[in-house]
């Protein structure tokens, strides 16, 4: 049986003081090689969910489990190290170079610790550079890098502590197409390269998701309205119903399209 990464049993979040509901009750598992899309509308628990994914917080009933342990119970320093994260809102130092970039990944913070990386590691950081397509990209400072450009180097950063769970929240975010598209690739070859890797992507748009995707969550007002094979989940019916609007989903050579289902 392929390997649970992330398990969520009857989880809910409530947001002090106010009792809001941020997520309600929520089942939800994540296995070794599955490529998820985790989308809903604004406000509907996406970044909570992820955050209780990356052992970034704790919730207020239900348990949590990734990477064989239990969120609560287990220093959440040491799980976040083998938990990848990407974000375009990640703190990088706009004058490190590329290479300095994802050196950092190795010890999970944002200035580089030199005296932590040894020749493997600096080794390894190029590899990656490579392996996500931008090894010319090694001596760039961050800040003047495209950002399709920055978002690669990011992956490849995350890349570093060899996770088993990478999570990605709005990694296409202000990107134009040609470089979207670039880091759709990456991806894509990333899901060829590592089999067991399990990756969790936050989107807005049906349109962001690699081929490879093969299941998706919808969320709404905290609660999970559908979650499974993409097939049976990505349909005009159910995204209809998730977002409150009629909604007209199509697939064609394994890529997704969404658009307004109103006439007139």
């Amino acid at each position: 049986m392929t390997p649970t990464v992330a398990a969520l049993s009857g989880v809910s979040v409530l947001r002090h003081p106010t009792g809001r509901m941020i997520l309600d009750r929520v089942d939800w598992r994540v296995r070794a090689g599955e490529h998820w899309a985790l989308l809903g509308p604004n406000g509907a628990g996406k970044t909570t969910l992820l955050r209780l994914l990356g052992a970034q917080g704790h919730p207020t009933s239900g348990t949590v489990d990734v990477l064989g342990h239990r969120v609560g119970r287990v220093d959440l320093r040491r799980l976040r190290s083998r938990i990848g994260f990407v974000s375009p809102m990640q703190e990088v130092p706009p004058k490190a170079t590329a290479h300095t970039v994802v050196l950092t990944g190795a010890t999970g913070t944002v200035q580089p610790l030199w005296r932590e990386y040894d020749a493997a590691a600096r080794a390894r950081a190029h590899e990656l550079l490579a392996e996500l397509n931008c090894k010319d990209l090694a001596d760039r400072p961050y800040g003047v890098c495209s950002g399709g450009q920055r978002a690669r180097v990011l992956v490849a950063r995350a890349l570093m502590s060899e996770p088993g769970l990478l999570l990605l929240d709005e990694p296409y975010n202000a990107l134009d197409l040609p470089s979207r598209e670039d880091v759709i690739d990456a991806m894509r070859e990333l899901a060829r390269s590592r089999p067991e890797l399990a990756t969790v992507t936050v989107t807005h748009y049906l349109e962001e998701l690699p081929a490879t995707t093969g299941h998706a969550l919808l969320l709404r007002d905290g609660r999970v309205q559908a979650g499974g094979p993409v097939d049976e989940v990505l349909t005009s019916a159910r995204m209809t119903a998730c977002f409150g609007r009629p909604v007209e989903v199509e697939r064609r050579a394994g890529r997704w399209t969404a658009r307004s289902a109103r006439t007139g």
